[in-house]
């Protein structure tokens, strides 16, 4: 007993003690605050008067915009955390002058209402969708997704057929890169916000194409290639080795890629 009691209070367990509660205190932040890690939309805001078109949805309203309305076959995109989709739609214009492209801002970002959660985001995705299908009746349906977004677009081709896909900088699992993040805390068991793209893609036959950054700092390129390893078939791989995530939309290779692709 008495040595028992001399290791309780010896430096070492003191040591030991404030080490796993600090480690506990850690798990529990990311537990309670993973969707304020995960999501950025105050970076996103926008004035509802700018957007071209709203969908109502579980008492939200989502907003969002059209480029070259009623050039053709309709585009989805989904992009990526903390990106101005509204520029993107301006510059989908020009990359795309005969597809009809629309863009709506995730829920809580932009001037979309409500507050930013994987399965409504999907659920949003698969009510866009719908919308444009009812505008574009008989004609088929494409997505793009970027970063994030290429996880709800690979929700959305499991639940919805779309006739090609194009996923950039994207992962096999949301939890792959969140694990990469924090490798000290079991991530997977902590993980509320669920986008796994590998299991949502092993039955969509369609065109996909995956378009990579050499130096993406975001996405680990172990969790891209596990995304393409669970493929069906093989995508059309672009691999863009001096672009980084965030700025591989810079790069010409990008834009050719997609046109390419969509053409």
């Amino acid at each position: 007993m008495s040595g028992g009691s001399h290791w309780l209070q010896s430096p070492l367990a003191a040591l030991v003690a404030a080490v796993l509660g600090a480690w506990l205190v850690l798990c529990a932040y990311l537990y309670w605050q993973q969707r304020a890690l995960i999501y950025f939309p105050q970076y996103t805001r926008v004035d509802p008067a700018l957007t071209d078109f709203a969908l109502e949805r579980d008492g939200i309203r989502l907003r969002g915009w059209v480029a070259n309305p009623g050039a053709g076959d309709p585009v989805l995109y989904f992009g990526g955390n903390a990106e101005r989709v509204e520029i993107t739609r301006r510059a989908f214009a020009t990359l795309f002058p005969r597809r009809t492209v629309y863009v709506m801002a995730y829920r809580g970002y932009g001037a979309s209402e409500g507050e930013p959660q994987a399965d409504a985001l999907v659920a949003d995705a698969v009510a866009l969708y719908d919308h444009v299908r009812s505008r574009h009746p008989g004609r088929p349906i494409a997505a793009i997704g970027r970063s994030l977004g290429s996880g709800i677009a690979s929700q959305l081709a499991a639940r919805r057929p779309l006739e090609r896909l194009a996923l950039v900088t994207p992962f096999d699992d949301l939890a792959t890169p969140a694990a990469d993040q924090f490798p000290i805390v079991p991530v997977r068991w902590l993980l509320r916000e669920h986008l796994d793209s590998a299991r949502a893609l092993r039955g969509f036959r369609g065109p996909t194409l995956i378009v990579q950054a050499g130096r993406d700092q975001v996405i680990p390129a172990h969790s891209t290639e596990a995304l393409i390893a669970a493929l069906p078939s093989p995508p059309r791989h672009v691999h863009i080795a001096q672009a980084d995530h965030n700025d591989i939309d810079a790069h010409d290779r990008y834009a050719q890629a997609l046109r390419e692709f969509f053409e």
